[in-house]
C-alpha cells in the first residue's frame, strides 16, 4: 500500500500486548470499523503464535510482527523465510548489519515483510547511552542524534526498508533518509496520558508532523474505559496533523 494513499485511520497501528488471544480479540472487536492494523509483539506471539497471526490476516487486518529479532545469521534468514510465507507487512530487527542482511536474504523475492531496524529502544535515552560510554565527552558519538544517524546508516546500507524511531528521533531520521523509508515511532501518547517507561515519547500530531508514516499505540487505547473513543480521537489527531 502506497504511503501517499493512506487514510488517517490506516496510519494507526494498535499494539495487542495481551496474555491471551481471547483478550486481544475483545479489543479488536471493540475497534471494529476504526482500526485495521495491529501489532503482535513478543508476549502475545509466545502465547498465541502464528495461528493468531493467521486469524488476523483471515479477518482482513494488516499485521506488524514486532519480535525485535537478533540471532545468528542462518537463524534469522530461516525465520524470515518462514514469515515471508504469510502476508505480514512489517517485522522488526534489533541487531546490526549482518542481522539485516540475513533477513533480506531470508525474504528473498517476496514483497513482504518490510524489514524495520530498531534505532534505539524508547525506554533508553541519552543518559543511558552516556552510561555505556557511547555518547558524550570523549565518547564515540557527541549526541544521541549522532548515534541514531549512525545506526540508520548501517541499517540502510544492509538493506532495511525502514526504522523504528521514538518520537523525538523521527525528525532526525526523516531528514537523514528522505521520503522513501518507512518510519514508525512507538510510545505514542496523547497529551495528558502517562508515558509509562517510554523516555522519549511523542503525541500523535507531533510524530506525524515530524515525518512518521504510522503510529504504534498500545496502553492508551488498551487500558481506556472506552478504547474505541480513544482510537477515534487519535485518528482525528492524525488527520489534523
Amino acid at each position: 500500500m502506497s504511503k501517499a494513499t493512506l487514510s488517517p485511520a490506516q496510519r494507526l497501528i494498535v499494539a495487542l500486548d495481551f496474555e491471551t488471544a481471547q483478550d486481544a480479540n475483545r479489543l479488536i472487536h471493540s475497534l471494529d470499523g476504526v482500526v485495521s492494523y495491529y501489532k503482535v509483539g513478543l508476549q502475545l506471539f509466545v502465547a498465541a503464535g502464528m495461528p493468531f497471526v493467521q486469524s488476523l490476516i483471515d479477518r482482513g487486518h494488516r499485521v506488524f510482527l514486532d519480535l525485535k529479532m537478533d540471532d545468528v545469521e542462518e537463524t534469522i534468514a530461516s525465520a524470515v523465510r518462514e514469515i515471508a510465507r504469510y502476508p505480514i507487512d512489517l517485522i522488526t530487527l534489533n541487531g546490526g548489519a549482518a542481522t539485516i542482511r540475513s533477513a533480506v536474504k531470508g525474504r528473498g523475492a517476496a514483497a513482504t515483510p518490510h524489514i524495520l531496524s530498531v534505532t534505539l529502544l524508547s525506554s533508553l535515552n541519552a543518559q543511558d547511552l552516556s552510561d555505556l560510554s557511547l555518547v558524550g565527552d570523549g565518547a564515540r558519538f557527541a549526541s544521541l542524534e549522532d548515534y541514531i544517524r549512525w545506526r540508520v546508516d548501517l541499517a540502510r546500507e544492509a538493506g532495511c526498508d525502514g526504522f523504528i524511531a521514538s518520537g523525538d528521533s523521527v525528525k532526525v531520521v526523516r531528514s537523514h533518509v528522505g521520503a522513501d523509508a518507512l518510519i514508525i515511532p512507538p510510545g505514542i501518547r496523547p497529551s495528558g496520558t502517562s508515558t509509562d517507561e517510554h523516555k522519549r515519547p511523542a503525541t500523535p500530531s507531533s510524530a506525524i508532523a515530524a515525518g512518521a508514516d504510522y503510529l504504534v499505540v498500545g496502553r492508551p487505547i488498551r487500558n481506556a474505559s472506552d478504547p474505541r473513543r480513544v482510537a477515534e480521537g487519535i485518528v482525528g489527531e492524525i488527520a489534523s496533523a
